[in-house]
Formats: structure tokens, C-alpha cells, sequence
């Protein structure tokens, strides 16, 4: 087995990007859960520090995720307090522990890749419309809010028009410069010098925008950065500040049936979105890796009761700062580790530094992770595909584009299994007519297939109902391994009821069963 640390040179640099995008990314839904602005940044560290170590994926990355963000919010109104929230988090990590030990995990196994492509390409979608305005200096919404419908009152689409109304160019000729130099880093320099490849784009990105800041500030004041459009840390001075800052769970709550409620909630929700997080992931990963799902629910409930015991806020498998992982070259669990350290490190001693990154530069890292989760290529090749593929995927990507994460899968899962039953609706048996005419006459034979489930129920009571009256039938089921009871109920109902049409029926390798009023 190779060692953690085999892939060092590019899971270091991976990690970096990826702290670099989650960083404003836990602070934002810090502020959008209307928890603790420190909250969220120790999840993203237990995320990074514990789950890493403990999950089997290779390249997913844990933190707070936005999917849970109405949840919260709506938790602290519940429960009364956020500190009543960290104890449900904790009891929602032990519920995943559970599932995890009840082999729960195999259910992400079950979702179509049509599905899982279009959240991709719907995530992928969504980064680029609402980075936009970040790109362009306009921040009146948070920096991870994936929702339509925003708390402002505007949407995806309005605050895209109110950013190219209001924009401010100091932000903005940051944000493309920053754009243009990630670009050509990663599609010329990287692929031309050595150097280039060993050093992230990202981390060039933001050194350059510093320094254009720091130009601004000394040459160009009217096109200076406002605090408002920079990344925010808390300033810690010592561990003692960063004790005083985290919030303890109130143990009172474990005692109050809305907790487990609450607990609940946070687990199941948590859960989906990490099963569909790792499963995006692994079709992601150039490598084709799979992740154990029961691992996986074991490793979040772990990370899930540790960050509600630190104050954190509930965490998930997040699929934004996974994509920046792989498309930053990361190989193993080590970047999202390195990620996890360097969030410890930069609340610690690297604030003054981190508090001066402008957002429109991390909005160009994210326009481009974007573009290439949503790449034009994929809906062509979803195209080709039919349109028991493209349908699916199409109708995910809107899904989530004008609701929210979950709402859409569950959209994109209801036509796909509209698709599995009518492939199983058409594939249930093969019917053989009678001879045609000046031939011998034969009888009508129904071969059944190998395996006929209850979702083959409607096509073969339709196919007997079709049969001619006065007609020799044979039902064949030597092929079937298996045949569902409803179907077997089916088959029985038709057998009572063919002497009336006067259909003279033989059954083959068919079990008979008792109905109901006979």
C-alpha cells in the first residue's frame, strides 16, 4: 500500500486550493445559518483534520455544506439557541454512526449516473451564475448561497442584472485580471514549465490580487478594495482567544424531545447529500476509485459529533470544494488533511494575510471550477446518449437551478425511475404468435424473462389482456429464476378468468397461487 505521503507534491498544493475556496466558504455559511462566525470554520477543520483520515474516499472534502443552512436556521428557532443545536449535532452524528453499522450507505449506490451528472453540471451551473456578482464586487449575499430564491429578496438572476447595474471596477479589473492569469497559468504555463506545475494557479491568483490591492491602495484609492468584498477571519491572538471563541452544546437539550427531532433532520439530510457528494466524486476522480459508503457514514457521524462537541457547525461531504480538489491535481486524503491544517493554521496566525484576499479573486477560482464541472462536452455526450439519459439529466440540472440541491435529485430520480419501469415494462417477456397463415397452426407462447419483478406487473396483465378470444396460450416460465408473487396473482387471476373468453391455457414452469375470493 503506498504511503500517505507518495503524493506529496500534489496533494500539498491541492490542499491549498481548496482551503483557499473553503475558507470564505465555511465564513459565509457561518453567517447565513446565523450561527457563530467561528462555527463553520471549526467544521471545515474537523472536516479536514478527522474525516479525512477516517473516510475511504480519496478526494472528497468535508465541511459545512450550504444545503444545510435553512436548517439551521431553522433549528435555532426551534430549539432556542445555537448551543441546543451543537447537542442535536452531536446526537445527528451518532444517528450516523448508526446507519453506518446498518450498511445504510449502499442506498447511494442506487442513483443513476444520468442523475449525478446533472447535479454536477446543475453545481457547476450555479457556481458560475453566483459568482458573478462576487466577481463583480457586489456582496449583499453570502459567498456559498447555491438557492434561486435569495434572503435579500432577489434571486439568481436579478442579482446577476442589479452586479452589472452597480459594479465596482476596482473588484471587477481584479477579478478578471485574476481570471485571465488562471487561464493562461493552467491552460499554457502549466503544460510548458515544471515550476508552473508544481505551484497552484490559485495561490498565484490571490498573491496577485494582494498586490494589485496593495497598488490600488498606494496609486489608485477610487479603485481600492472595500472590507465589505474581503475575506473576513476572526483575529485570534492566541489559543486563549480561540478557547474563548468556541461555543460549548447546551447538555440541557438532550433532555427536550425537539433535539432529537432536530438531530434527526441534520442526519438524514447530511447523509444524502454526502452519498451524492462521493458518488459525483468518484465518477470525478481520474483514477476510478470507489468509495465505501458505510465507511463514509461512519467517518461523517464521527466528524458530525466532534465539531457539535467544538462548537462547529454539521458537516457533509461537499462537492464544491471536491471538485477544486481534483481539478487541482489532488491524489489522496492528504490534500483534504492539508486543507483541514491549513484552515488551523490560518485562523492561528494568518489572518492579517487572509483578511486581504479580495472575494472577486476566489470568484474567479470558482468560475472556473465551474466551467469545467458544466462543460459543454457533457451535454453533448448526454445527448447522444438517448433521451432515457438526457432527460433525466436536463430535468436535475433545471430541478436544482430554480429549487435546491435535494429537491432536484429527488426531481431527476422520479424520471429516471420512470425510465427503469418502462424498460422493465418492455422487457417482462417475449410473445411468440401463431403461425401465419398456410402453415401449421401453433399456439401464442408468452416467454417470460429471467427475472420478472412486480414492476413487470402492468405490462404482462396488459399483454393477456390483448390476447384474442378462442385462442390456445401458453405462459412459459422456464427461463425465470425468479417470478414476483403479484405477478404469479396476475398470471392466476388470467388462468380463472380465460375459460370465459374461451382461451385454452397451458402453464409451463409456473407456480400457482391462491387468490383472493376463490
Amino acid at each position: 500500500m503506498p504511503s500517505p505521503f507518495s503524493s506529496f507534491s500534489k496533494d500539498l498544493p491541492a490542499g491549498l486550493v481548496v482551503f483557499l475556496v473553503a475558507l470564505p466558504l465555511c465564513l459565509g455559511i457561518s453567517l447565513a445559518s446565523g450561527a457563530p462566525l467561528l462555527s463553520g470554520v471549526i467544521a471545515g477543520i474537523v472536516g479536514g483534520v478527522v474525516v479525512s483520515w477516517l473516510s475511504g474516499s480519496a478526494l472528497s472534502v468535508s465541511g459545512p455544506a450550504a444545503g444545510l443552512t435553512a436548517i439551521i436556521v431553522a433549528a435555532i428557532g426551534t430549539l432556542g439557541s445555537f448551543e441546543a443545536v451543537l447537542a442535536a449535532t452531536v446526537i445527528a452524528g451518532v444517528i450516523q454512526i448508526g446507519l453506518g453499522v446498518a450498511r445504510a450507505g449502499i442506498i447511494g449506490l442506487y442513483f443513476p449516473t444520468s442523475v449525478i451528472r446533472g447535479m454536477l453540471a446543475a453545481i457547476g451551473l450555479i457556481l458560475i451564475l453566483k459568482q458573478i456578482p462576487h466577481f463583480l464586487g457586489i456582496d449583499s449575499d453570502y459567498f456559498e448561497d447555491l438557492s434561486f430564491s435569495q434572503i435579500d429578496g432577489r434571486n439568481t438572476f436579478s442579482e446577476i442584472g442589479n452586479a452589472l447595474e452597480n459594479f465596482r471596477p476596482g473588484p471587477a479589473l481584479i477579478g478578471l485580471v485574476c481570471l485571465v492569469v488562471l487561464l493562461v497559468w493552467d491552460k499554457v504555463l502549466s503544460k510548458r514549465s515544471k515550476v508552473a506545475q508544481l505551484v497552484p494557479g490559485a495561490l498565484v491568483v490571490v498573491v496577485v490580487a494582494i498586490l494589485l490591492n496593495l497598488f490600488f491602495d498606494s496609486l489608485a484609492p477610487g479603485l481600492s478594495i472595500r472590507p465589505d468584498h474581503m475575506v473576513h477571519l476572526p483575529r485570534i491572538s492566541s489559543l486563549q482567544d480561540a478557547a474563548q471563541l468556541i461555543t460549548a452544546p447546551d447538555w440541557s437539550a438532550f433532555s427536550r424531545p425537539a433535539t432529537y427531532t432536530v438531530a434527526f433532520t441534520i442526519a438524514i439530510v447530511a447523509s444524502l447529500e454526502t452519498l451524492l457528494s462521493v458518488e459525483a466524486v468518484d465518477k470525478l476522480d481520474p483514477h476510478k476509485r470507489t468509495t465505501p459508503t458505510n465507511r463514509e457514514m461512519l467517518a461523517q457521524g464521527a466528524g458530525n459529533m466532534i465539531s457539535g462537541l467544538l462548537g462547529g457547525l454539521p458537516m457533509t461531504a461537499v462537492i464544491v470544494r471536491s471538485s477544486a480538489n481534483i481539478n487541482s491535481g489532488g491524489q489522496t486524503h492528504m490534500s483534504a488533511f492539508f486543507h483541514g491544517l491549513l484552515l488551523l493554521v490560518s485562523l492561528l496566525f494568518l489572518g492579517p494575510v487572509l483578511n486581504r484576499i479580495p472575494l472577486s479573486a476566489l470568484a474567479a477560482i470558482l468560475l472556473v471550477i465551474g466551467y469545467k464541472l458544466t462543460n459543454p462536452a457533457l451535454y453533448r455526450t448526454q445527448w447522444k446518449l438517448g433521451w432515457q439519459q438526457f432527460l433525466p439529466f436536463i430535468i436535475t440540472i433545471v430541478a436544482i437551478l430554480f429549487t435546491d440541491l435535494l429537491k432536484g435529485v429527488v426531481l431527476g430520480l422520479v424520471v429516471g425511475i420512470f425510465y427503469i419501469l418502462k424498460a422493465n415494462y418492455d422487457s417482462a417477456y417475449f410473445l411468440s404468435k401463431p403461425a401465419e397463415p398456410g402453415q401449421a397452426p401453433g399456439p401464442i407462447v408468452l416467454h417470460l424473462s429471467e427475472q420478472v419483478s412486480f414492476l413487470n406487473k402492468a405490462s404482462i396483465i396488459k399483454a393477456l389482456d390483448e390476447l384474442p378470444l378462442d385462442s390456445t396460450v401458453v405462459i412459459d416460465g422456464s427461463d425465470s429464476s425468479f417470478i414476483d408473487y403479484d405477478v404469479l396473482e396476475a398470471i392466476e387471476n388470467f388462468r380463472l378468468s380465460a375459460p370465459e373468453r374461451g382461451i385454452s391455457l397451458e402453464l409451463r414452469n409456473v407456480p400457482q397461487v391462491e387468490v383472493m375470493g376463490h
